[in-house]
């Protein structure tokens, strides 16, 4: 199935099918109690972590094991998301687990290779394998395609070289991608910082409901077939995933054609109105909308803000994204626990501050000079952490040419 390229002597072109065993695991029946939390770790597609497993988020039992497809992996397994989100995904268990069925377990049962070395050739040719994934309604690799992998397959003692010079080599690859990405970590607590003590020495003598000051507070809803309803070009429907404090992101960006749109007129974006997510796990973050993806609506899971004359967009918005008042948002007055959702009335009752115009503008003034240094600091260790993982896409491509 691959385009065989030439190897060197002593190499030899084999299908997966040829040098392992492989099977898929399965789910015993949720609603019989008798089948989890015992002590057989279960992992589920989504703990794939591109690396070792060492544990699991859930236990079944032995009657769980035997009454299910369910499937005893044992330590050292190669193990690979067959579909769904993270398809593609790749882990070497370094405990004994079961899995669920979305995982195919590559068992070295034939001793014809070493496990490091399909994994990380499986992780040189991800790319490829998540094209060919995307034919159905989701992406998907059967076992049968996994079986047809063809493997530039050199002798153990070559293959256990190649093991240990990437090893070494994506050691200290890895670890400098991890300081650039703490540089671009560290940028963002700086820009917090920045502010929490911009507004915290603002001088805020009268605060109002958000509701006083918004012509509109509201979410939308997703169109009747959910993501299958969705189009290739068209009206953008805006989701979380696209809402982030530091600006709008484009990926994952969903379309909509006008008759699934008429429908959710009453979101209609506007250029300059706020999008606040209001449920799941990115909670609370905003950003004000993109005028290049206009026209748009959002779905369910945010709310748009329209603010009236007399508050400027950018400072509403830098307000909402300072730690201390994302935090007003973020945690209940009882008890500190996190609040899953926002409801339309908590936003309504959400007291922003009530400051003149001139003051807004120079607030806005300064604290976009200060965003656009640091975005320019992110942008340099972006850039030198893509260079950094190209580079060990470009060692594995070398590698299992003989190159290496």
């Amino acid at each position: 199935m691959s385009e065989l390229y030439e190897l060197p002597n002593g190499w030899e072109w084999k299908k997966l099918g040829s040098l392992s065993t492989t099977t898929s695991g399965g789910t015993p029946k949720r609603n019989e109690k008798s089948y989890w939390n015992g002590n057989i770790g279960w992992l589920k597609s989504g703990e794939l972590n591109d690396g070792y497993i060492d544990k699991v988020e859930e236990l079944i039992t032995e009657e769980g094991l035997k009454k299910s497809s369910a499937k005893l992996f044992p330590k050292g397994t190669l193990l690979i998301a067959m579909y769904g989100a993270t398809v593609g995904k790749l882990g070497i268990l370094d405990i004994e687990t079961t899995t669920n069925q979305a995982i195919c377990g590559i068992l070295n049962d034939k001793k014809m290779f070493i496990t490091k070395y399909m994994f990380y050739f499986l992780k040189s040719i991800k790319e490829k394998m998540l094209i060919d994934s995307f034919g159905g309604a989701q992406p998907n690799l059967s076992q049968t395609y996994i079986k047809d992998i063809d493997i530039p397959l050199p002798p153990l003692s070559e293959q256990q070289r190649i093991v240990s010079k990437l090893d070494l080599l994506f050691e200290k690859i890895d670890k400098a991608i991890a300081l650039h990405q703490k540089n671009i970590d560290e940028a963002n607590v700086f820009m917090g910082s920045v502010l929490n003590d911009v507004f915290g020495e603002l001088k805020i003598n009268k605060t109002i409901p958000l509701k006083d000051i918004t012509t509109k507070i509201g979410s939308g809803a997703t169109p009747s077939g959910g993501q299958k309803a969705y189009k290739t070009e068209g009206i953008s429907l805006i989701r979380s995933m696209n809402v982030h404090d530091n600006g709008f992101r484009i990926k994952g960006l969903a379309f909509i054609d006008g008759e699934q749109a008429k429908k959710l007129d009453n979101v209609t974006i506007e250029e300059n109105d706020i999008l606040l997510n209001i449920t799941g796990a990115s909670v609370a973050r905003c950003c004000i909308v993109d005028k290049d993806y206009l026209p748009a609506r959002v779905n369910q899971h945010v709310s748009i803000l329209r603010l009236k004359d007399g508050m400027i967009p950018s400072f509403l918005h830098y307000y909402l994204i300072s730690p201390s008042i994302k935090s007003d948002l973020l945690f209940s007055s009882s008890g500190g626990a996190t609040r899953e959702a926002i409801t339309k009335s908590m936003l309504e009752e959400f007291q922003v501050p009530v400051v003149s115009l001139s003051i807004q503008q120079k607030t806005v003034k300064y604290l976009n000079e200060i965003s656009q240094k640091i975005e320019k600091v992110k942008s340099v260790q972006k850039e030198k952490m893509a260079n950094l993982k190209a580079l060990k896409a470009s060692i594995l491509d070398s590698a299992f040419r003989g190159a290496l």
